[in-house]
């Protein structure tokens, strides 16, 4: 008890650096405290004290006076079990609509920009794609007072209190400490609204982002691609790059092709004539455009960095006890510190397991390893099999997005869903064809539909559009268990999106086990493990490139583009000479930049790699249910514990926290059954 009121003592402190003005005298809430406690000799006094605290630290001029607030507290506070619980129903279903009718509107002003089938975004169209329905929800919430009552009866519990204290939590215990996380700062409207702003305008640069591939050229004038495919970046170059290892003829080149593109990207050397446009001819080796001099594109992927980072640092003044993007990111979004993601995914890193994978992709590969080797895709079953018969294939089967919704029941009945659950599921997922690479976007409310967004081209869903629409369904099947079958509202969700991309990646690597007529060779448990740990090599240090990037803009708040593009490269290359230079090759490689997260999704590619980690200990948990219904049955389980933290989720879920510890182990027995002949 006395750590917790040492952290709720800090709230107050802390808060009190506000430029807001404290009005609220610390002996007035400590008599106020002493008051409630004789009225209501058997509340919880940690929670009371806790409650008025919070409340006395938000609390700024405009709220009222000293005696406004007692009277407010007196008058709001609930005494009794009965009322708390009450007043926690009735603030769920207004949350619930609020952030539901929120979702809605914003889902249609995003319409026009998202998705393929709708009109031609116009300049309205951009505008309003910038506009936040929630942006100011906050000031209005507190102006009413309804934020106050919320934290007055429901105070906020930092993470090393919950992983504590929520140990020895009931489901209704962890929901109300869930709505406890809803109002802890007060950032002003105009603030959110310029932070949407900044997200809206990277997110429109990425989306419209690619690179034809008939506009590509060898240095001795060769088109290597004999039909035009248009390549969003990064998305797209990679998974087309990962496709060429089935082609044993001009493979290689391509790829290679495709890592000087890549490079050409992160440094910020390529031709502004040839990003989305195929009317140019490109040497990226020489980097000509019809052999001529050219503009480079003139530091926009950094100008739209710094221009999200500028809004952070305006809300980063409202958030005395998070001050900065990054602290709020990890401890408040992800719910893991970001130290802790670092020692993570550096013990991997540094792992001899990576020496021992990397000598079994140089045989399977009969050729030395590239730096472009970091995606190699031949653990995978559809490694080996063509991608152009695969996409023929999902062209037949969805050459719209209304195909694919249609056969969604039959998609979750492979993995053992019955029947009539399965169309209950189905029916609140919408499919819509999106102007990006795709994506999820998750129901708010119980009255919404999920909505997976993949890209369906004018002759159907090809192979690529297919993978990623089975990841972004793996993500939309977890947002619809965990929304519509959840007890209580307040802990819908997973704790934190690395766990929805867990449910994805189990789908994702499904994929061909899906198609009506699935691939005979099906992957083996072995085989599965290794494509795991090599997905956490590639992504762990991308993800140490995009947060220490973060770091070093926030240790230079007055960077230019441009100094920003040299220190990312610089970064880059340190992380690569670091973990990957010894096993890939090539000093001073800026590979780890290319992912487009770091323009539009800003320190979100960690989840990804805790995603893995996550996914891995859940198949390994899964392979004890030995029947497809058992395991649809655990997975639901798993599924519908809801928002606690990622450690007490884990345990939950598979009995142990985030580790990579078991992937390390099984690479270790994988590795010693080749060595031996066994394999």
């Amino acid at each position: 008890m006395k750590q917790l009121v040492c952290i709720t003592l800090a709230v107050i402190m802390m808060t009190a650096c506000n430029k807001s003005t404290l009005v609220i005298p610390h002996d007035r809430v400590l008599n106020l405290e002493k008051e409630l406690q004789t009225q209501y000799p058997d509340a919880d006094t940690l929670l009371m004290n806790r409650g008025i605290e919070q409340v006395a630290a938000l609390w700024r001029t405009e709220d009222g006076s000293a005696d406004d607030f007692t009277q407010f507290v007196k008058e709001h506070y609930c005494g009794t079990d009965d009322e708390r619980l009450a007043l926690f129903e009735s603030l769920s279903r207004v949350l619930e609509n609020c952030f539901e009718s929120a979702d809605k509107l914003t889902v249609e002003l995003l319409r026009p920009t998202q998705l393929t089938n709708a009109t031609d975004p116009q300049v309205p169209d951009w505008i309003m794609s910038a506009y936040s329905p929630l942006a100011h929800f906050s000031d209005d919430m507190f102006a009413n007072k309804l934020a106050f009552i919320t934290i007055l009866n429901f105070p906020h519990f930092s993470l090393d209190e919950k992983n504590v204290l929520g140990q020895s939590w009931n489901r209704k215990q962890w929901a109300m400490a869930r709505m406890g996380d809803i109002f802890t700062t007060r950032v002003p409207s105009a603030v959110n609204t310029r932070l949407a702003q900044a997200f809206a305008n990277a997110e429109n640069y990425i989306a419209d982002y690619n690179i034809h591939t008939q506009s590509l050229l060898t240095d001795d004038g060769r088109q290597l691609w004999k039909e035009n495919k248009v390549l969003l970046s990064h998305w797209n170059l990679r998974d087309e790059l990962k496709g060429l290892y089935a082609d044993s003829i001009h493979g290689q080149e391509k790829q290679e092709m495709i890592y000087q593109v890549m490079q050409r990207i992160v440094r910020q050397e390529i031709p502004q004539e040839v990003i989305n446009s195929d009317k140019h001819l490109w040497k990226p080796y020489a980097n000509t455009v019809e052999g001529e001099a050219f503009a480079s594109e003139p530091y926009t992927r950094y100008e739209r960095i710094l221009e999200v980072a500028n809004a952070y640092f305006e809300e980063d003044k409202y958030c005395p006890l998070m001050p900065s993007a990054i602290t709020r990111n990890f401890e408040e979004g992800v719910e893991v510190p970001a130290h802790e993601l670092d020692s993570l995914f550096r013990m991997l890193l540094g792992s001899e397991q990576v020496k021992k994978v990397a000598s079994i992709i140089r045989q399977r590969l009969g050729r030395e390893l590239r730096p472009f080797d970091i995606w190699y895709d031949g653990f995978k079953t559809r490694s080996t099999l063509n991608e152009d018969s695969l996409s023929k294939v999902t062209r037949g089967l969805y050459p719209n997005a209304e195909a694919f919704a249609a056969d969604m029941p039959r998609l979750l009945q492979s993995l053992g869903f019955e029947k009539n659950h399965a169309t209950d599921i189905a029916s609140h997922i919408a499919v819509e064809p999106a102007r990006g690479s795709g994506h999820a976007w998750p129901c708010l409310g119980r009255n919404e539909q999920a909505r997976l967004r993949t890209r369906i081209l004018q002759d159907g869903m090809d192979y690529k559009g297919y993978n990623i629409a089975i990841h972004e369904f793996g993500h939309c099947v977890e947002e619809v268990l965990d929304m519509y079958f959840i007890d209580y509202y307040m802990l819908a969700g997973v704790p934190n999106t690395a766990y929805t991309e867990a449910s994805a990646f189990l789908w994702q690597n499904r994929d061909l086990q899906l198609l009506p007529k699935p691939a005979k060779n099906v992957q083996s448990n072995e085989m599965e493990a290794l494509d795991h740990f090599w997905s956490m090599y590639e992504i762990m240090g991308v993800s140490l490139v995009d947060m220490a990037m973060w770091q070093w803009i926030y240790a230079h708040p007055k960077a230019t583009p441009k100094e920003l593009c040299e220190q990312t490269v610089a970064i880059a290359k340190d992380v690569w000479n670091s973990y990957y230079e010894h096993v890939l090759g090539e000093h001073d490689c800026v590979l780890l930049g290319i992912y487009s997260h770091m323009v539009n999704s800003p320190m979100y590619l960690p989840n990804y790699p805790l995603g893995h980690i996550v996914q891995y200990q859940i198949e390994e948990h899964l392979t004890q249910y030995k029947n497809k219904e058992a395991f649809a049955k655990e997975y639901e389980r798993i599924y519908r514990l809801g928002k606690l933290t990622p450690k007490e989720w884990m345990i939950q879920a598979v009995g142990t926290p985030p580790s990579v510890e078991p992937i390390l182990k099984k690479i270790d027995e994988i590795c010693a059954q080749i060595g031996s002949g066994e394999k």
